[in-house]
C-alpha cells in the first residue's frame, strides 16, 4: 500500500510537469505521456481503493468477500490503456500530415524528469505483490509511462539533429503499439477469472487424473477450478469412492492430495456411491461417471 501511495504521489507530479511542457514546447509525444500519465494516476489510485475494498470482510450478501473488486480494478486499468491508445494515435496521425514545430530542448528536460519519476515508481511497484492482477495492471501503467518518456527522448534527440519534425508523432504510434501488446494480457487474464475460467497455471485433466489414480475413487464428475481473485483458486467436485470406503478418511486424503500437489487449499468434495452412467453425459475419470466437467 505504501508502495502504490508513493508511487501515485509522484505520478501526478510528473503528470502536471509534463502537461506544462508538453502545452509550452507543442510536444505530441510529451502531451501523450502525460495524459498517459493521468490514465496512471488513476489507475494506481484505483488499485488502493481496490486493496482496501477486498479486504472488507464476507457478509450474507457477498459469500466471498470483495476479493473480485480487484480484478474489476485490473480490467479497468487495462481498458482505459486501450482507450488511451487509440487517442494518441489518432492524434500521432494528425500530427504526421500537419508537422507542428516543437521546443525541443524543453521537451527533452521534461521528458528526462518524467523518466527519473517513472524509474522510481516502478522499482517501487516491483517489489510490491506482482502476483496481483491489480498492482499488476497499476505497474504496467508505469512502465507503458516509462517507455514514453524514452520514446519522447529518443525523439527529441532525432529532431535536434536532423529537424526532422515526424519523430515525435512516430515515437508516440510505437509507444502506443508496445502498450497495447503489455496491456492485452492483464485483460484477458482478468477476463478468464471474472468468466470463472480454469486458472492457467492449473490442468483439469490433471487433477482429474490425480483424484481417479487415489485408491477407492471410481469416478470424478463436475469438477470445477476457477479463480476468486489473484492468488485464490477454488475447486469443487463429486467424487465417486467404492461403497465400503471410510467416506471420512477419503474426504482428507483426496483434500491432503490437493493442497499438496496443487496448491488448492479451498476445496468442497461431494462423496457419492458410483452411479450409472446416463446417455449423452460428458465423462470424467478411469468409469464413466455422470454429470458435466468444468
Amino acid at each position: 500500500m505504501r508502495s502504490l501511495l508513493f508511487a501515485l504521489t509522484l505520478t501526478l507530479g510528473v503528470l502536471v510537469a509534463e502537461a506544462v511542457g508538453g502545452w509550452l514546447t507543442g510536444s505530441l509525444a510529451l502531451l501523450s505521456d502525460a495524459g498517459h500519465m493521468l490514465a496512471d494516476a488513476a489507475s494506481l489510485g484505483l488499485a488502493v481503493v481496490a486493496i482496501k475494498v477486498a479486504s472488507l470482510p464476507p457478509n450474507p450478501r457477498k459469500s466471498f468477500g470483495y476479493h473480485r473488486f480487484e480484478i474489476l480494478a485490473a480490467l479497468a486499468n487495462g481498458l482505459t490503456l486501450w482507450a488511451l491508445v487509440a487517442f494518441v494515435a489518432w492524434e500521432a496521425i494528425l500530427r504526421l500530415r500537419t508537422p507542428q514545430p516543437i521546443d525541443v530542448r524543453g521537451m527533452m528536460l521534461v521528458a528526462g524528469l518524467g523518466l527519473l519519476a517513472n524509474v522510481a515508481a516502478g522499482a517501487l511497484l516491483a517489489r510490491a505483490d506482482r502476483g496481483g492482477l491489480n498492482i499488476r495492471g497499476a505497474l504496467l501503467h508505469v512502465l507503458g509511462d516509462l517507455l514514453g518518456s524514452l520514446g519522447t527522448l529518443a525523439a527529441g534527440a532525432v529532431i535536434w539533429a536532423t529537424g526532422w519534425l515526424a519523430a515525435d508523432p512516430l515515437a508516440s504510434l510505437v509507444i502506443c503499439s508496445l502498450i497495447l501488446f503489455s496491456s492485452w494480457s492483464l485483460i484477458r487474464d482478468a477476463v478468464n477469472v471474472l468468466m470463472e475460467g480454469t486458472p492457467r497455471d492449473l490442468d483439469v485433466s490433471g487433477i482429474q487424473r490425480e483424484l481417479c489414480g487415489v485408491e477407492g475413487v471410481r469416478g470424478v464428475h463436475d469438477l470445477h477450478v476457477w479463480t476468486v481473485t489473484s492468488g485464490f483458486h477454488a475447486l469443487s467436485a463429486h467424487v465417486e469412492v467404492e461403497s465400503e470406503m471410510d467416506r471420512e478418511r477419503m474426504l482428507r486424503r483426496l483434500n491432503f492430495l490437493l493442497r499438496e500437489r496443487f496448491s488448492l487449499t479451498h476445496t468442497t468434495l461431494q462423496i457419492e456411491e458410483p452411479r450409472p452412467p446416463h446417455q449423452g453425459a460428458l465423462q470424467i475419470g478411469p468409469r464413466r461417471g455422470a454429470g458435466k466437467a468444468g
